[in-house]
């Protein structure tokens, strides 16, 4: 029988893994996987005699969902090559290693991985009579938050010390978060425990979920993943935490089906079988929170970056549930698109697409910041940082929080000097970096009457004012430089006015989101004479 100790108490659990097995005839092979969910008194990952099952619980072998029976007892059919994983019910906790990374699920490849040179899942031998999940009773606020890092990409040890340094030693005790969830491209495939070690600090449960660079380089897209699934576990798996069910994916396809880059975002149809299958368990009236890595809007100009019938597929998946939300990464920016049902959204309203940037930022690039690790500038001029995920019920809010900055929410950028004058050239202009087209935002001068400012595509000035200083720079520049600039979608401006008295004065913004809230930022300039 697998238990959940041995598990443990090796410290390998997605990996070669030892297990026990009682005597059972080994003439027929097994057709089904099954076992228990229970809950664990003790804490020992043992299912002791007292210890009763749990009915009613969603069990998968990443396609398939099955719900626990009375006793706990759960079958489903079983392959060769499958992760059979518990998803977390409401108001109770899975076992978390030593590095707070959850254990949820059992891994069987009997034949392993294939080898590709990379860490990689030793044979598993036949599969255990009882493969048992513990749980452990918990309360569940409805009010809680999650933090979520896109891309932290510690790619080196010089950014595994900078990820550390400038975003972990931020969280560390979870600042009241119920868990973390990493949205891809987590770092160097060779430094994945790395990694887990530094997210281990924080000292709360942290998921992760598949990138385009975690994947292995094979010939089979069902093959990519054998890295990670051996460091993480599997790459497709629900859990729900108080009124919330949170579905993670992997949306990597490589290598490209057409030969037209190395991936493209889609979803294979064995994905879009454990969605709806899991879906069926799940109430109309949750949160959905869907995570996966490559954004289901094409945020850039370019090539395609997902197959857009895919997204309609999981659209049509989701019909019926009116409370949605999908989180990506990838982009290295920060974005947001409402899907309507022009679009294709099946339900009233809109479906929330939130793309939070890059713990990474622009992969740690650009001048020294507070911590004297690279600022990480971001092409829409977002600088580095974490989200945080606020859900109350089945509603929810986000917080975008830059590193070492963590009340700055924009940047102002508009001229020292003004001429007085009649007419003016220069501009105000707001990065406000987690605003999304829904927002407004406006300014005024000392005081005076609010004007609104206009949303407008254009470059980040202060990333523009650091690339200008970088390439007419006498010496070389500390760190790297930083990447071409894209076109950002939070960008507001309009006309400074020059018509003003001699001296300073102060320029205050207001941005009010599309939730109601608000946030303000100040900046001084001087009015001086005309030298026309």
């Amino acid at each position: 029988m697998f238990t959940f100790k041995h598990a443990l108490h090796s410290g390998i659990f997605a990996a070669s893994i030892t297990i026990l097995l009682f005597s059972y005839s080994t003439v027929l092979a097994q057709n089904n996987v099954t076992g228990y969910v229970y809950e664990d008194l003790n804490n020992n990952a043992i299912k002791d005699k007292n210890e009763k099952g749990i009915q009613g619980v969603a069990v998968t072998n990443g396609k398939e969902v099955s719900l626990s029976n009375e006793d706990g007892s759960y079958s489903l059919p079983a392959n060769d090559d499958m992760i059979v994983s518990v998803i977390k019910p409401a108001g109770y906790a899975v076992p978390v290693d030593a590095n707070n990374q959850p254990q949820f699920f059992y891994i069987h490849k009997p034949n392993g991985s294939p080898d590709t040179g990379e860490k990689r899942i030793l044979p598993t031998g036949k599969l255990p009579k009882s493969v048992d999940f513990p749980l452990i009773a918990q309360e569940e606020d409805s009010n809680f938050s999650v933090i979520l890092f896109g891309d932290p990409q510690a790619d080196d040890l010089t950014n595994a010390g900078y990820f550390e340094k400038a975003i972990i030693s931020e969280l560390i005790g979870g600042k009241g978060a119920a868990f973390g969830l990493s949205l891809g491209d987590l770092g160097a495939r060779n430094l994945f425990d790395t990694y887990i070690q530094s997210l281990g600090k924080i000292g709360i449960p942290w998921y992760n979920l598949l990138g385009n660079h975690d994947t292995n380089s094979y010939k089979e897209d069902q093959l990519s993943d054998e890295t990670y699934e051996a460091s993480f576990g599997p790459t497709n798996y629900a859990l729900n935490y108080a009124n919330a069910h949170f579905i993670v994916l992997d949306d990597v396809i490589t290598p490209h089906p057409f030969g037209q880059g190395s991936y493209i975002g889609g979803f294979r149809e064995d994905i879009l079988e454990f969605i709806k299958n899991d879906l069926k368990h799940v109430a109309k009236d949750k949160l959905i929170v869907l995570a996966f890595h490559i954004p289901i809007y094409e945020f850039e100009k370019g090539p395609d970056q997902f197959r857009e019938g895919d997204r309609q597929k999981l659209f049509d998946l989701l019909k019926g549930y009116q409370y949605t939300l999908s989180l990506s990464g990838h982009t290295h920016s920060q974005n947001h698109h409402f899907f309507t049902t022009e679009e294709g959204w099946p339900n009233a309203g809109f479906h929330h697409h939130y793309n939070p940037g890059a713990t990474s930022g622009g992969i740690y690039i650009g001048p020294k910041d507070s911590y004297g690790t690279p600022s990480g500038i971001m092409r829409d001029g977002t600088p580095k940082g974490y989200a945080f995920l606020n859900i109350t019920g089945n509603t929810y809010t986000y917080e975008y929080v830059p590193s070492g900055e963590n009340d700055w929410k924009m940047s102002l950028h508009l001229p020292k000097i003004v001429p007085q004058a009649k007419k003016y050239r220069g501009e105000i202009t707001v990065n406000f970096f987690q605003g999304t087209p829904r927002d407004s935002v406006k300014y005024r001068v000392d005081d005076g009457e609010w004007t609104a400012l206009k949303l407008v595509p254009e470059y980040d000035k202060f990333l523009l004012d650091i690339l200008h200083e970088w390439d007419h720079a006498e010496e070389l520049p500390w760190g790297i430089r930083p990447s071409t600039p894209l076109i950002s979608s939070h960008i507001w401006s309009g006309r400074i006015p020059s018509d003003l008295p001699l001296g300073e004065h102060t320029v205050e913004v207001l941005a009010k989101d599309w939730l109601g809230r608000t946030y303000t930022a100040k900046k001084s300039f001087k009015i001086v004479p005309d030298n026309q």
